[in-house]
């Protein structure tokens, strides 16, 4: 089993004033990201405490709008111990949500913000629907991260404006890969389940374009069969 205090002083960055860019996802061995259709069919209790240690080291949590929709996502609230650990790091209580999305279909009542510790974040651009960012500014800061997509660049930058440094991306596939695309990446913590999925699950990133980017392995762990391996940026020498 995997310890809380030691995943604390593993995951932890070196200065929290640096904007930091973290994405976290879990594949199986043959790079399945979901079984039937959903990310948390492939993990366990100990990949559960990692994604929690993650998102409390966080400023901010920035997800794509399908994954909201297909991971159901709720109204994110930290734990009584993981918000005071937090309050005695100097950091909020709870950590903000930021939604990606480009269409706007969200319902302004989706318990993402209707049960939302803390008033959630909308990051689109200027050519999304006007009366969907009227609707939605009703329940979140809606934030126009580019003319006609969202930026990453831009995107990184409006959360940096707001004090949210570190961030912690949960996906999904297609924002990971624009992440990836305009080299915003600066961290990947990856579990990797010790099963094979076969059939049609896709890949943690995906993209209309390809993008190399040389990473370091800064750790691997190691519960029974499971590996949490976290990669960095590889800095030029």
């Amino acid at each position: 089993m995997l310890d809380r205090d030691e995943l604390l002083s593993r995951y932890s960055v070196p200065d929290r004033s640096v904007p930091h860019l973290r994405v976290n996802f879990i594949a199986s061995l043959d790079g399945a990201a979901t079984r039937a259709g959903v990310s948390g069919g492939l993990g366990n209790a100990d990949d559960k405490l990692v994604f929690d240690t993650l998102r409390m080291l966080a400023d901010v949590i920035v997800v794509g709008a399908g994954t909201v929709r297909a991971e159901g996502y709720g109204g994110i609230r930290l734990e009584p111990a993981d918000a005071a650990w937090r309050v005695a790091a100097g950091l909020g209580a709870q950590p903000p949500v930021a939604v990606v999305s480009s269409r706007l279909d969200l319902d302004p009542s989706h318990p993402l913000f209707a049960d939302a510790a803390v008033r959630p974040l909308v990051l689109t651009h200027a050519a999304s629907p006007p009366q969907r960012r009227r609707d939605l500014a009703e329940v979140a800061d809606v934030v126009v991260c580019g003319e006609d997509a969202v930026d990453p660049h831009r995107m990184v930058a409006a959360l940096a404006d707001r004090g949210l440094v570190q961030v912690l991306c949960e996906g999904g596939p297609h924002l990971f890969g624009a992440l990836i695309e305009a080299g915003c990446v600066d961290e990947l913590c990856l579990t990797v389940s010790p099963v094979l999925e076969g059939g049609p699950a896709g890949r943690i990133a995906s993209g209309a374009a390809g993008a190399t980017r040389t990473m370091t392995l800064l750790h691997v762990l190691t519960d029974g069969d499971m590996l949490f391996l976290r990669y960095a940026r590889r800095v030029a020498s």
